[in-house]
């Protein structure tokens, strides 16, 4: 069996190692277009910022030591110009040699990636953008002469390349279109994040774009300029599909090839992995676009294993991400509250602060968790934290739920590691699971924190139920403050005719005045997730 492989990193070179090991007799020829096979490619914005120093860290193989360990022949600086499916051979470009060759295949395996979106603005061929380690090469070349940037994009890579920017010493301003920062979380899951960037010094710009690339600034839609020696763009990817397209192979509805569970094209010699391939969605089984790491090297793996008769079937993607926003770190899996509500798909939404740790131990930071429920079922949609330390770690048990089917209230019963420097006799997550436990039973109701206007416009009372310093300090307009320790004595004050929806800073003591009330004959709500949440949600 002979198989070529069309690209490398992540997709490709998992395809072809997991390959070897289960064939040492297979053929395998790895084509890249690029000088590099093999390389970290989320750390290089890392390495422009300094925090990885050694660029040759970010290189993982090389064409020599992959043919030393798995009899790879990898060729790199070999471009396939196009492929022809009835002689199953490809056509390639040696770039070196400047000389153009057939090369035949029993099977295909196309991992190409994705490519930057560039905006048709002019002067854009000044801008940059980063996908590999020449891309890396050249914007660090570039910053090295600079005083000033400008990122166009605020999702994960746009996020990324600022702080690394800034941390380089460049005064940086972050360009987005939308109304907040990384777009897979919920505006008052992203609005702590905003300030972290601003905090930094970050110029942070939202609800516009760049229209012009000058020579030594940018324009935005809204008319104002920017300082810009390095303009880099982080608009987002699309999944490259050339090859694809003029072999005839079926591209999917999301633009991507369309693969089937085995990561077969409409081609059974040609299969495709990684970022230019569509996955089928977790909740509607709907082809999607999921452009990580992960995956592509989780599809390499399968598709390996499909070519050598395995019988795998690949999982479908949660879509589970990361990112350092200088001393915070923000996670999501699944669906947002905005996707959800934009696909008309009913959910319910819980938010909690707990602390990362025991807090009496040394050193534990506020997290913010957000969970997204289906009624009736309590399937978990969607989950997003946000905190100084344990994001990652609460989104990584989350989305592990979600992979086994566990429901929104069985996560009260997970039985999580702790010890007070790490977590929390009832960790974050069982807490999550014991306030969806708590609406699925009907024990208490709750309020969004963008339902609250419309609610008060509808008659109900509003109270704060922390104590009167808090009240002081900062309160949510409209709000009468009872203390909850004062509730019980306090709560004929309260008209019985009128909804009342009460809430604290974080929603514990709220779930408290909650019970209280409802058991003295009111029709009470908790405001989820508190003042926190109110506040994040009220300014994003």
């Amino acid at each position: 069996m002979k198989v070529v492989i069309v690209g490398g990193v992540a997709g490709g070179m998992s395809a072809a190692a997991r390959l070897r090991r289960l064939d040492e007799w297979a053929e395998i020829v790895v084509l890249e277009k690029g000088p590099h096979v093999s390389y970290a490619n989320c750390g290089l914005p890392y390495h422009l910022g300094g925090v990885i120093e050694d660029r040759d860290a970010l290189l993982l193989q090389t064409p020599e030591s992959l043919e030393a360990r798995f009899a790879l022949d990898v060729r790199t600086g070999h471009e396939v110009l196009s492929i022809d499916p009835d002689t199953r051979t490809v056509t390639v470009r040696d770039g070196a040699a400047g000389t153009t060759y057939a090369e035949p295949y029993d099977h295909l395996v196309l991992s190409p990636g994705a490519r930057p979106v560039v905006p048709d603005v002019p002067g854009v061929e000044r801008a940059m953008t980063l996908r590999d380690v020449t891309d890396t090469d050249r914007i660090a070349a570039a910053a090295a002469g600079a005083r000033t940037a400008v990122v166009v994009g605020g999702g994960f890579i746009g996020v990324e390349v600022a702080e690394n920017l800034r941390l380089r010493g460049l005064d940086v301003a972050l360009v987005e279109l939308g109304r907040q920062v990384l777009p897979p979380l919920d505006p008052e899951m992203a609005a702590p994040l905003a300030d972290e960037l601003t905090a930094h010094g970050i110029d942070l710009r939202l609800g516009t774009q760049v229209s012009k690339v000058l020579p030594r600034e940018v324009e935005l839609s809204d008319g104002t300029t920017l300082p810009a020696d390095l303009v880099v763009l982080a608009i987002g990817v699309r999944p490259d599909t050339a090859l694809a397209r003029t072999a005839g192979l079926a591209v999917g509805p999301r633009g991507g090839i369309a693969v089937d569970d085995r990561q077969r094209t409409s081609d059974p010699h040609v299969h495709a992995v990684g970022d230019a391939a569509e996955k089928p969605d977790h909740l509607t089984g709907d082809p999607t676009l999921v452009p990580l790491a992960n995956l592509a090297n989780r599809h390499g793996r399968l598709a390996a294993d499909a070519l050598t008769g395995r019988p795998v079937s690949s999982a479908p993607a949660i879509g589970t991400a990361v990112a350092k926003v200088f001393g915070l770190t923000a996670a999501a899996t699944g669906w947002n509250e905005k996707r959800l509500a934009a696909a008309g798909r009913p959910h319910q939404v819980l938010h909690a602060h707990p602390g990362s740790h025991a807090g009496y131990y040394p050193g534990a930071s506020p997290l913010a968790l957000k969970l997204l429920v289906e009624p009736g079922t309590q399937r978990i949609l969607g989950a997003q934290a946000v905190g100084a330390d344990g994001a990652d770690k609460r989104v990584d048990v989350l989305a592990t739920a979600i992979r086994g089917g566990l429901t929104a209230p069985e996560l009260a019963d997970l039985e999580l590691a702790y010890a007070p420097p790490y977590g929390s006799a009832k960790d974050p997550v069982n807490m999550l699971g014991h306030v969806a436990d708590n609406l699925a039973t009907g024990t208490t109701a709750t309020v969004q924190w963008h339902e609250l206007d419309a609610a008060l416009a509808d008659g109900a009372v509003l109270v704060d139920v922390r104590t009167a310093a808090e009240h002081r300090a900062a309160a949510i307009p409209g709000a009468r403050n009872i203390p909850v320790d004062e509730l019980r004595t306090r709560a004929h004050e309260l008209p019985t005719d009128r909804p009342v929806i009460v809430h604290c800073q974080v929603g514990v003591r709220g779930h408290v005045a909650t019970r209280l009330l409802t058991q003295y004959g009111h029709e009470a709500r908790n405001l989820d997730g508190g003042y926190l949440t109110w506040r994040a949600g009220s300014r994003a």
